[in-house]
């Protein structure tokens, strides 16, 4: 049975968030997702979240995640919470050759590969 994502696609990867919700990231900088081993770690510019991940079928199960907890308002507080609550959501994860995309029914994330092993096909 074929999986959209399996396990070794994201093992080892690092990656720049584009797009949160439709809209650029506000820290496009700091704005990252890694997945290393059996913890993932994002960060959208303010606070820190990490913990245990793994792919069930075509989504990603994450959780429970720690967070830092600094303070963040306005639009970078507001793409924290959604991508917070997206990574929790067991989004739907498709991967297009550089291009990583999670959707839950209320959120989505949009990503570009910036290291770790090559998706294969």
């Amino acid at each position: 049975m074929a999986q959209t994502a399996p396990p070794h696609a994201l093992e080892g990867s690092q990656w720049s968030f584009t797009g949160i919700d439709g809209q650029a990231p506000i820290a496009p900088a700091r704005a990252k997702l890694s997945f290393e081993g059996d913890m993932l770690s994002a960060n959208v510019g303010c606070n820190s979240l990490s913990g245990p991940w793994r792919i069930e079928k075509t989504r990603l199960i994450a959780g429970p995640l720690i967070q830092t907890r600094m303070f963040c308002e306005g639009q970078l507080g507001e793409q924290e919470q959604a991508a917070s609550a997206l990574l929790v959501a067991a989004p739907e994860i498709e991967i297009e050759g550089s291009t990583l995309t999670l959707k839950s029914r209320g959120h989505s994330a949009s990503f570009t590969r910036t290291g770790g092993p090559a998706t294969h096909r």
